[in-house]
């Protein structure tokens, strides 16, 4: 009797391991947090590098692919002993079906960001950082500087309070003549974002500083869907132009590489009688290589400059009465004699500043199996800031 029953439950336990990689149809590149499941209910989440090892009963053969924004697929299985990799293709977002698994882990963050990024409009790094609940920006002294951040009551300054960083690079700077923490996040060209995840609260051991009231991670694509040229224009002369482009062939792809580069270049003038002249330009690069199954190397470029003139703060008194100001050329406005200062005038026209950042990033992720990544990375950068501000108008020059 008792050999009777190791012999069912022997038989019950009897399992496959299927073994597998799902990536993107038209990218090539490897899909996270895919989630694979067989019929039996048993399921796996991809990690970073789209690999999955999945224990599926023997009287079993088909698995079930979905992820949000991509078509789910039924796959019949013929030869466990086959690793197999699967492509998927982008189909509509459609949220009437959602698995919720034992093993999500962080997926929540990246299915919120997938969402956002597919369906709102990001053309600045202020669209980028409103795209976190609760968070919004306020922008003063002209478009060069860093953004004011509010989160969770917090006035975070130009990021104090707010750890920010892009590809694992942190943004903040540790000392800053403006404000410790200052994270000037104009060199990202928005276009290249793929997805971000963030967390409120006091404090982030793995993020380390400046996590008083949250952080904000950003994450660049390794590919491109297609090449684009984006042209945009609006009021106050503001004028976008962006182009990203594929450098790589698909066939390069398919051996694990890829490559592009982008470039944003920026012009506006803003609403103040004192044109703001400001303009910036953007070039990144990034080039990704495997280095057998289980490693991935990245490496990318970018840098950017900007300079403006900033209309400044002016005090009530001076709208009120009729002040000294300058016109949209910088030209000394005759006292008391029209055209008098208004609401978008300027007392002092030498305000503003320029700004550049370079960075390069090394980075290495390795699968070490049982969903375990190992992440190495090396980052250079190097940033300049000049700032005039006059806020209280006694500065004499």
């Amino acid at each position: 009797m008792s050999f009777s029953l190791l012999f069912i439950a022997v038989c019950g336990l009897a399992q496959n391991k299927l073994t597998g990689k799902i990536i993107d149809i038209n990218t090539k590149e490897p899909i996270e947090y895919v989630v694979v499941s067989a019929a039996s209910g048993s399921c796996v989440l991809t990690d970073k590098l789209g690999n999955f090892d999945l224990a599926i009963p023997t009287d079993s053969t088909s698995i079930i692919i979905s992820s949000i924004g991509y078509v789910a697929q039924k796959i019949m299985i013929t030869d466990f002993k086959k690793r197999i990799v699967i492509e998927l293709k982008h189909g509509p977002v459609d949220l009437s079906e959602v698995m919720i698994t034992s093993h999500s882990n962080n997926i929540s963050f990246h299915t919120t960001s997938n969402l956002d990024l597919n369906l709102r409009p990001v053309n600045s790094a202020q669209d980028l950082l409103k795209l976190v609940p609760g968070l919004f920006t306020a922008q003063h002294m002209g478009g060069g500087k860093a953004e004011q951040i509010f989160i969770r009551g917090f006035d975070a300054d130009h990021g104090t309070d707010v750890n920010i960083s892009v590809d694992g690079m942190p943004v903040n700077m540790v000392s800053h003549a403006h404000g410790q923490g200052y994270a000037d996040m104009h060199f990202i060209i928005p276009e290249t974002v793929t997805q971000y995840d963030f967390g409120k609260g006091p404090y982030y051991t793995g993020y380390g500083d400046f996590t008083t009231a949250g952080y904000v991670n950003y994450t660049t694509a390794d590919v491109l869907d297609k090449s684009v040229v984006k042209i945009e224009g609006g009021q106050f002369n503001d004028a976008r132009i962006v182009a990203a482009i594929n450098l790589l062939s698909n066939k390069q792809k398919l051996n694990g590489q890829s490559a592009y580069i982008a470039g944003d270049a920026t012009y506006f003038d803003g609403p103040f009688d004192f044109a703001e002249h400001f303009s910036r330009l953007n070039l990144f690069g990034k080039y990704n290589t495997r280095i057998g199954n289980n490693n991935k190397l990245s490496v990318s470029l970018s840098t950017f400059s900007t300079d403006w003139r900033a209309s400044g703060e002016i005090p009530e008194r001076a709208v009120a009465t009729g002040t000294t100001g300058f016109d949209e050329d910088g030209n000394k406005l005759v006292l008391n004699a029209p055209p008098v200062i208004g609401r978008f005038g300027t007392i002092d026209s030498l305000q503003g500043g320029y700004s550049s950042r370079s960075n390069a990033i090394i980075k290495l992720t390795s699968s070490l199996g049982n969903n375990f990544i190992a992440e190495n990375e090396l980052y250079y950068t190097n940033y300049n800031f000049h700032l005039h501000v006059n806020s209280t108008f006694f500065c004499r020059r």
